[in-house]
C-alpha cells in the first residue's frame, strides 16, 4: 500500500493535494462523507468481554441509510465504531452520489440561457448575504418512503441555519419541507400540518362551557293593507244581507269641503 502525505488543497479549493514518496502528485475531493469521516468522534469506550454483538452487516448499513451516527448504532448493537466504518463504505458512498445527482439537478435557466443546477441556486442566494459557501455542509438520508431528505446546514447570525428538502431519484423532483428550503429556491413554503388540540373530557372545565347568549324575539310590525272599499255590494255581499256599502269621498270633498256631482249609478 502507497502511502501518501498531505500538502494541502488544490487551487479550486475542492480537492486535497496529496504525495508519495516518490513525489508523485494526487488529488482527493473533498467530499462531505470525507468531512464526515475526518470529524466524526470516536467512541472511547469498547464493549465488555463478555458483551455479545446483536447487530448484523444488513442492519447496520440499513440504519446508516437511514441516517444513524456511526455512535447510536455502535451503541445499540454492542458493538465498535471500528466495525460500523468497516461496513460503511457502500452506504456513505450511495448517500454522496445521491446528494450529488441532487444538487446536479437543473432549476432554471438564468438570464443567458444557462443551466442554474440547485446547487447554484443556494449558493447564489447564500453568497450576497456573507455565508462562507466552504462552510456549507450538506447531508442526506433515505426515508422509509423511498425519497431521500436533504439537509443543508449553513452560518447564519443565529449561529446555524438549516434548510431541508426531500428528493425523489426516480422523479427527478426536489421539494421544499421547510421555510428556509423553499425561500432558497424561490418557491413558496409548503402549507403548514395542523396540530392536533387536546379536548377536555370534564364538563366543568372552561374550555367546554358554552356561552349563553340571549335569546331576543323581535316584535314584528304588520304593515297595514289596503282594503278595497265598493260602494256597489258585489252579489255575494247581497246574499249576506249587505244593500249598501259606505261611499269613499272624493278628492275634492277632502280638500275642499264639497260633494261632487251625483253620478247616475248613486240614484
Amino acid at each position: 500500500m502507497t502511502e501518501l502525505r498531505l500538502t494541502g488543497k488544490t487551487q479550486d479549493g475542492n480537492h486535497l493535494a496529496l504525495v508519495d514518496t516518490d513525489g508523485a502528485e494526487f488529488s482527493l475531493r473533498i467530499s462531505d462523507t470525507l468531512r464526515a469521516t475526518v470529524n466524526q468522534p470516536r467512541l472511547t469506550s469498547v464493549p465488555a468481554t463478555d458483551a455479545t454483538e446483536t447487530i448484523s452487516v444488513k442492519e447496520i448499513q440499513r440504519r446508516l441509510r437511514a441516517g444513524e451516527s456511526f455512535e447510536h448504532i455502535a451503541r445499540d448493537g454492542q458493538t465498535t465504531v471500528d466495525k460500523i466504518e468497516r461496513f460503511s463504505g457502500p452506504i456513505m458512498q450511495e448517500r454522496e452520489y445521491i446528494l450529488d445527482r441532487a444538487r446536479e439537478l437543473v432549476m432554471r435557466k438564468d438570464i443567458h440561457r444557462i443551466d442554474l443546477t440547485f446547487r447554484d441556486v443556494v449558493l447564489a442566494k447564500l453568497s450576497p448575504r456573507g455565508v462562507d459557501t466552504e462552510a456549507v455542509s450538506w447531508n442526506t438520508w433515505r426515508l422509509p418512503n423511498g425519497t431521500w431528505h436533504i439537509e443543508l446546514h449553513y452560518p447564519n447570525r443565529d449561529g446555524n441555519g438549516v434548510a431541508t428538502w426531500n428528493f425523489d431519484m426516480s422523479r427527478r423532483a426536489l421539494d421544499a419541507m421547510d421555510d428556509n428550503g423553499a425561500w432558497l429556491i424561490d418557491e413558496e413554503a409548503p402549507a403548514r400540518v395542523p396540530e392536533p388540540g387536546i379536548i377536555y373530557s370534564e364538563p366543568t372545565h372552561p374550555s367546554r362551557l358554552e356561552e349563553i347568549i340571549p335569546l331576543v324575539i323581535e316584535e314584528k310590525i304588520e304593515t297595514p293593507r289596503l282594503a278595497v272599499i265598493r260602494e256597489t255590494p258585489t252579489p255575494a255581499d247581497s246574499q249576506d244581507g249587505i244593500t249598501a256599502r259606505a261611499k269613499v269621498p272624493s278628492w275634492d270633498e277632502i280638500m275642499f269641503g264639497r260633494k261632487t256631482e251625483e253620478s247616475p249609478e248613486d240614484n
